[in-house]
Parts: structure tokens; C-alpha cells; sequence
């Protein structure tokens, strides 16, 4: 097994690549949420929330989940004080769901620190080697999101 990550960059295909940066992306992700008790998809419905207020199926549409499991994911961070529904002003029969003062404040400390780490990884490439990243992802996001629809 070669530890040289200079070799290892040089063998890896871009499918390669890519996974392995998912992984590792993923991976602060999780460390980070399980400092302070968070699940992975809990911190996506926390990121989902922090500038909107969608429906329960909104949000179960976005997180690819069935509605059983979104109402499990929003009844625990409703139980944390982190999220609250509210009825929904279209459909007295839905509720919306948002971000509570104290789910805030544990958007910004967790979101600042995968920030943190995350910039941590990417020292070793240029700041213009990083616009072109940011470009190249925004573009396959953007790609792939049109394609969902």
C-alpha cells in the first residue's frame, strides 16, 4: 500500500477523485456533527433551514426521505429545541418548519467549524485553484440538480 499522497493523487481517475473527496468531506461532516450530537442528515435539515421554512413534504422531497422518516428526523430536533412547526399559511392541514433561535446559534458554531476544517484541506491548493474547484462543483451541482427535476 503506497502512503504517499503525492503517488496517490496520480493514480486516482476522476471517479476516484471524486469519491475520495466525498468521503472526506463526508467524514468532517460527520466528526464535527458528533461533537455536538448530530447526525449527518440532521445537519442537512439544519442547513436546509437556515434560510427558508419549507412544508414537511418540501422538506422530505429535498432530502430524498419518505414522510415517516421526515417526521421522525423533525420530531427529534423539535425535542432538542432546535427546530419548530408552524402551521402552514396555504394549508391550515400542513405545517412548516423552522429553525428555532437556539438551532441557529448550533448553525452557525457547527457550520463555522466544518468551514474551518474544510479550508484546513484545501491549504494545499492555490486561491485560484480553489475558484476553479468552486466553479467545476457549482457547475456539476447545478448539472445534476436540473437533471433530479
Amino acid at each position: 500500500m503506497n502512503n504517499d499522497p503525492s503517488k496517490i493523487q496520480s493514480d486516482l481517475s476522476i471517479v476516484d477523485s471524486l469519491v475520495q473527496l466525498s468521503y472526506l468531506v463526508q467524514s468532517i461532516i460527520g466528526r464535527v456533527g458528533a461533537d455536538h450530537e448530530l447526525s449527518i442528515i440532521q445537519i442537512r435539515l439544519l442547513g436546509i433551514l437556515r434560510d427558508r421554512e419549507p412544508s414537511m413534504l418540501q422538506l422530505a422531497q429535498h432530502l430524498g426521505l419518505d414522510k415517516s422518516s421526515i417526521t421522525g428526523l423533525v420530531d427529534r430536533a423539535e425535542r432538542r429545541g432546535l427546530v419548530e412547526r408552524t402551521i402552514a399559511p396555504n394549508d391550515r392541514r400542513g405545517f412548516n418548519v423552522r429553525v428555532t433561535s437556539a438551532g441557529r446559534q448550533l448553525v452557525h458554531v457547527v457550520g463555522d467549524e466544518i468551514e474551518r476544517q474544510l479550508n484546513a484541506v484545501i491549504e494545499v491548493i492555490t486561491e485560484t485553484e480553489r475558484s476553479h474547484l468552486a466553479a467545476f462543483a457549482t457547475k456539476i451541482l447545478g448539472t445534476s440538480a436540473s437533471s433530479n427535476d
